[in-house]
């Protein structure tokens, strides 16, 4: 679990409005969207997002700008300090996660290498 005062992940205006036309349009009922991190791809791990049917014990639970978005407890040392955005350009619409503890990215953008965060760069949520 993350320390107290301190927010895993945050959310843009973007980002958040998109999270709640995802769980408007969701084909059952859902309480918000878990994000994690998988091993997987040429650089080493990938974000995952899916649909959250209920809160697990143990998840972090985020709440910005009016949804919630929980943090799969594996994933919350590789995603502290990250921002959740949304993106959309001629080519593509997708959420970019501006993570501090990303070293580095596959040519693709499909997966990235990402190492814990440490005590040294936690920042106080505002």
């Amino acid at each position: 679990m993350a320390l107290p005062g301190f927010k895993v992940v945050t959310l843009t205006d973007a980002a958040a409005s998109r999270v709640k036309d995802i769980i408007a349009r969701a084909d059952r009922p859902i309480v918000g969207v878990r994000v994690g991190v998988k091993n997987g791809g040429c650089a080493g791990m990938s974000y995952t997002m899916e649909y959250a049917d209920s809160i697990s014990p143990l998840d972090e639970v985020v709440e910005d700008k009016g949804v919630t978005v929980l943090i799969d407890p594996k994933a919350v040392l590789f995603l502290l300090g990250t921002e959740m955005d949304f993106q959309t350009t001629k080519l593509a619409s997708q959420f970019v996660f501006n993570n501090p503890n990303q070293t580095s990215a596959c040519g693709c953008g499909e997966s990235v290498a990402i190492t814990p965060a440490t005590p040294d760069r936690f920042q106080p949520a505002e």
